[in-house]
């Protein structure tokens, strides 16, 4: 069995930082793609920003310059540092992870979410 336990969200007024930590648990061989994602009110799921194992990041264009990902191999863990947060980053954030297990397994996982709100 394989988990995403995330944490970190919360209500911070426009402009205001955040950070997201999520922690992968269970049988697990190796991680490769570990993101964030994020779902709106009334909006589909869409790309945050992810990280490969080799240290290669992908932001969407909203976020570039505001956000940064990164990863704690040894702790098998991803992080996203939110500043100069705004209104529309509003939504229930959801941790991503591509894992092999222990029989080898590969399989997307989710986590559970934890919802950001930012005031105006």
């Amino acid at each position: 069995q394989v988990q995403l336990v995330e944490s970190g969200g919360g209500l911070v007024q426009a402009g205001g930082s955040l950070r997201l930590s999520c922690a992968a648990s269970g049988s697990i061989f190796s991680i490769n793609v570990m993101g964030w994602y994020r779902q709106a009110p009334g909006k589909q799921r869409e790309l945050v920003a992810t990280t490969i194992s080799g240290g290669r990041t992908n932001y969407a264009d909203s976020v570039k310059g505001r956000f940064t990902i990164s990863r704690d191999n040894a702790k098998n863990t991803v992080y996203l540092q939110m500043n100069s947060l705004k209104p529309e980053d509003t939504g229930v954030y959801y941790c991503l992870a591509n894992i092999q297990n222990t029989l080898l397994i590969r399989s997307e996982y989710w986590g559970q979410g934890t919802q950001v709100t930012v005031s105006s």
